[in-house]
């Protein structure tokens, strides 16, 4: 097997040195002083699991890697679009890509029978323009539970977790799918393949779709958030209202918005992504952790009052600094499906431009 890490930062490069460690020929792809330093003295990871280090070849150019087995899609989804000149070349005839992304995928709807089979959402795949780099017939889903941090250049700090569960748009359990779970476990993650990963996609949507904005338009930690009276209530409502949007959608994760909360609460003086994005004047990744569930809520007629009215503030947060485009393109009525829509679909308007 042969792997290529593409975005290996903290968590790219966590997962590389792992499947390394495992026996896995893994190629990293990254740039500046993280890859010289990987270039020098390899990645060096800080656990409280045990530290470790693996020396594997790391570069700036895909084209040195040429076609593996797998990519481990490390980046921000929001560099997806544009990532087509590094996909390329590591590709071949049945190249997968394990997508390691916050929020909704760009394949969501792809192999999900029902009325919305086929469908594209405009937040997250404009156009079109994230299948056409990323082929959905080579998406793996995958959703993380685990917390690194790069403590500098070819430094990795693993906080917590080790588990990347990972299933296939179609569902059940795939002989690809497997095949990577192996090589996973052998390098000492916690990697179930689901049967249903829209589960694991949405339980943990429900925490980042509320925590991650509120963080960052308030300026404040989990802890702060869950203890503060007003924003404990009104993370409540946009969890409820998730988990509704999830439902109309035909996915019923089995979670406790109680438990949600406890548990983001215990996790202490943490900044969620988007404030650390925020911090380091990066684009915020709003349109796959709250606009596209906006726009799943007006596909399927649900109100969600709460998760509108913070995506507006945040989006327009983001137009201030430059990390965003204007509210004034945000999702305010059901998309158009990508080809024809099936008969037993709901009615969609007019389709919206990428919020």
């Amino acid at each position: 097997m042969k792997v290529a890490v593409l975005g290996a930062g903290a968590i790219g490069a966590y997962v590389g040195a792992a499947l390394h460690r495992g026996g896995t020929e893994v190629h990293l792809v990254a740039r500046g002083a993280h890859l010289d330093a990987i270039r020098s003295g390899g990645v060096k990871v800080l656990s409280p699991r045990g530290d470790f280090e693996a020396r594997t070849p790391a570069t700036d150019d895909p084209a040195e890697v040429g076609p593996v087995d797998y990519i481990f899609l490390g980046l921000k989804a929001n560099s997806y679009a544009s990532a087509g000149p590094l996909v390329e070349p590591l590709l071949h005839d049945k190249t997968v890509v394990i997508a390691a992304q916050n929020g909704i995928p760009w394949w969501y709807f792809h192999g999900l029978k029902g009325p919305y089979e086929g469908r594209r959402i405009e937040s997250v795949d404009p156009d079109g323009s994230v299948t056409e780099v990323l082929a959905l017939d080579r998406a793996v889903g995958c959703v993380v539970y685990c917390s690194t941090e790069l403590e500098g250049p070819g430094v990795v700090r693993h906080l917590e977790g080790t588990r990347f569960s990972i299933g296939e748009p179609g569902g059940g359990v795939s002989d690809r799918c497997t095949a990577f779970s192996e090589a996973m476990i052998a390098g000492g993650l916690k990697c179930p393949v689901e049967a249903d990963i829209r589960k694991d996609i949405w339980i943990k949507l429900l925490g980042n779709a509320a925590f991650n904005p509120i963080s960052a338009l308030a300026r404040a930690t989990m802890v702060e958030i869950a203890q503060h009276q007003g924003t404990r209530a009104m993370i409540r409502l946009m969890m409820e209202e998730t988990l509704e949007i999830a439902a109309a959608v035909g996915c019923h994760p089995d979670i406790s918005v109680d438990k949600r909360i406890n548990g983001a609460e215990r996790v202490g003086e943490h900044k969620t992504s988007m404030l650390q994005d925020l911090e380091k004047d990066k684009p915020l990744e709003l349109d796959v952790i709250l606009a596209a569930v906006v726009e799943l809520a007006d596909l399927t007629d649900t109100k969600a009052p709460t998760l509108r009215a913070v995506h507006a503030v945040a989006d327009l947060l983001a137009t201030k600094i430059g990390t965003g485009p204007s509210l004034a393109h945000a999702p305010t009525s059901a998309p158009a499906p990508a080809g024809p829509a099936p008969a037993s679909s709901a009615p969609a308007a007019a389709a919206p431009v990428r919020p």
